[in-house]
């Protein structure tokens, strides 16, 4: 894939959404916060989406991811109570030529849907030089 996964006004009109959230780990330095990692959380009638999920490169494979994520199911438990509302689910769209990343969610209770969407080449986020397209995971929520 070249190009952008997400350009700037798509981030900024996401962070506007009132159901949606963006956490973002930072690491403290001696003169600096540096972010390491962010992910996404949009409250969808009785599920969350869980997108905009990454790791800088550095500090990838180092067991952060599984603490983000644990940490934004956690944080989506707290939120649906604070609203009073219901949860059933967390749901994710994932790149049907990433397998080790739906090995990753796999081993996260995550499971495939078999609900299947074309690239959103029109969206403007990136350029497939392969054939892509989504493949939803869901995992249901035990509190």
């Amino acid at each position: 894939m070249v190009g952008d996964r997400i350009q700037q006004q798509q981030l900024e009109d996401l962070i506007k959404q009132q159901n949606n959230q963006l956490l973002i780990a930072e690491i403290q330095s001696k003169d600096k916060k540096t972010i390491i990692a962010c992910i996404g959380l949009t409250y969808l009638n009785l599920e969350f989406e869980i997108g905009t999920f990454c790791i800088a490169p550095h500090w990838q494979n180092q067991g952060i991811g599984k603490h983000v994520l644990a940490y934004a199911e956690s944080y989506s438990q707290a939120y649906v109570k604070q609203q009073q509302a219901e949860l059933n689910y967390y749901v994710m769209w994932v790149l049907n030529v990433r397998n080790e990343l739906i090995e990753y969610y796999e081993r996260r209770g995550y499971v495939q849907t078999g609900e299947i969407e074309a690239y959103p080449v029109d969206a403007n986020v990136g350029q497939p030089i392969v054939d892509l397209h989504l493949i939803k995971m869901k995992k249901s929520v035990v509190i």
